[in-house]
């Protein structure tokens, strides 16, 4: 029996190290010990301690066992199964993330409705927590109170939690206009490779933000002469950017014009919370954001973030994987325009209510019906642009999508160093995806599903797309190690099972 679990551990720890791109050499040097060392771990054939498991998993970003509460998360799929009913979209992950840390420009009490219960929000509240904000889920669990202190203890904030979350870096617009002096711990989240944060102290430095990085430490220093006398021009069209560029501006005693900002979802919900906190922004919408600061907010507010298109995205797209006739309520449409009209061009059969709008009163929602239908590859490439081009984080969707319909489609996910890599474990499925270089993948269809059994990719919408096409698979499938979903997504293998899949959550070791 110990030897069976050497044997299972180890295979968790390969998988683990190959989907991080390492070789046996870079994790032996990591742990400070030999490549032959780790081959031994890795088959089996060498006893381990509690403490290597610990390291090992630290080194890489993945949770290979788990002390003192239940183990690592994995699904056992059995697919071929089609989809019926309807399903609602929930809360927008990213911008619920963003009004965590919008919360802080507030001295007042916050209250978010219907917030997304994942990981990513689970681990911002940990921080919060650490530092003097306190918060509770009210409402039967529904809605989140958020209420801050007089003055934040960042010396006591949760740097493991802060480290498993890039939406740490937004706490940086915020804090500059609380604290003098202030450090944070970098930024972690999805392995999607380098993606550097010079774009945020760009636009910060106008604010009198400088930040020095040393030490796994972002330490940053605030000189308040300085203040932006000229419009910003963000130099990338971002999300987060804009966001840090807009938390930033809030509470400047002045105007500011942040040009080249993101329209984008998350963006836009953002906008709609500043200005229930009395903050006039001028340009929702548009890449030209002027923002009439208030130097004090301490005001009580109620805000209801808007449904998930990323999450429509991945509900429309089980549906066309499984061949299933399928109802997706409170899709945010203006977001998914692109997307369905490549859909359409592809040749999906679906149809849609008439607008109506969000709690929020500005978002445009539909109910989407999607048939089983005949798809043939589009003549174009797929590839991402910022809005309203097609969204950066459903272009992985279509990868499945593409998998399923007739002809060839090139995807180019230009965006991420590693994204269009882990696509290719679709072909552990049954898929025919050529990688022809780390951005840019060719896919043949159609295909016939396989089960298998493999490690969740690292990168949160990879890993959904490999679920969904288990989901096709004729045969049991195990997703093992699912956390990075779970960042993402609240409850999904239940909801999916609330529209006819077969999805059972269990825990090995």
């Amino acid at each position: 029996m110990a030897d069976d679990y050497l044997v299972r551990i180890g295979k968790l720890i390969r998988d683990a190290r190959q989907h991080r791109g390492w070789t046996q050499t870079q994790l032996a040097e990591a742990l400070g010990t030999s490549q032959s060392a780790v081959n031994r771990i890795e088959r089996g054939n060498q006893n381990i301690s509690l403490e290597m498991i610990a390291r090992i998993g630290e080194a890489l970003d993945s949770e290979i066992v788990s002390l003192g509460y239940a183990g690592p998360m994995h699904l056992r799929v059995v697919g071929g199964r089609h989809l019926s009913g309807s399903i609602d979209v929930k809360t927008s992950k990213n911008a619920c993330v963003a009004l965590l840390c919008a919360s802080l420009l507030n001295s007042g009490r916050t209250v978010l409705r219907r917030v997304a219960r994942i990981e990513e929000v689970y681990r911002l509240l940990e921080v919060l927590n650490s530092i003097g904000v306190r918060t509770r889920w009210i409402n039967d669990g529904v809605d989140l109170e958020i209420v801050p202190p007089a003055e934040l203890d960042l010396a006591a904030i949760d740097a493991e939690a802060a480290r498993r979350t890039r939406s740490i870096i937004m706490f940086l617009g915020p804090l500059l206009h609380r604290l003098d002096r202030f450090m944070l711990p970098y930024a972690g989240g999805c392995d999607l490779g380098t993606r550097t944060v010079e774009p945020h102290m760009i636009a910060l430095r106008r604010f009198g933000l400088d930040i020095a990085a040393t030490e796994g430490q972002y330490h940053a220093v605030v000189d308040r002469a300085v203040a932006p006398d000229r419009p910003i021009v963000l130099t990338e069209r971002g999300d987060t950017v804009t966001e840090n560029a807009l938390l930033a501006a809030a509470r400047h005693d002045g105007t500011t014009v942040i040009r080249n900002a993101s329209s984008n979802y998350m963006v836009q919900d953002l906008c709609f919370f500043l200005e229930a906190l009395g903050v006039k922004v001028d340009g929702i919408g548009t890449t030209t954001l002027t923002v009439h600061g208030v130097p004090k907010i301490d005001v009580d507010v109620d805000y209801s973030p808007s449904e998930d298109p990323v999450e429509a995205m991945s509900l429309v797209a089980a549906a066309v994987v499984t061949e299933s006739e399928l109802t997706v309520r409170r899709v945010p449409i203006e977001f998914l325009e692109i997307e369905l009209a490549v859909l359409e061009e592809m040749g999906l059969d679906h149809d849609r209510t008439p607008e109506y709008f969000a709690d929020n009163g500005r978002t445009r929602l539909v109910d989407l019906t999607v048939r089983p239908s005949k798809l043939e590859a589009p003549i174009d490439k797929i590839h991402p642009m910022p809005f309203p081009g097609l969204n950066i984080d459903n272009v992985p969707f279509f990868a499945a999508i593409a998998a399923v319909a007739q002809g060839q489609t090139l995807i180019h996910d230009w965006v991420y160093d590693n994204r269009a890599i882990y696509l290719t474990d679709l072909n552990r499925l049954g898929g025919r995806l050529q990688l022809l270089d780390p951005h840019r993948v060719l896919v043949e269809g159609p295909t016939r599903w396989r089960a298998a059994e493999m490690m969740c990719p690292p990168a949160l919408r990879p890993a959904v797309v490999v679920l969904l096409a288990m989901m096709a698979a004729e045969g049991t499938s195990v997703l093992r190690n699912v956390y990075v979903i779970n960042r993402g997504y609240e409850d999904l293998a239940e909801r999916l099972n609330s529209i006819g899949a077969q999805i059972e959550i269990f825990r090995d070791i």
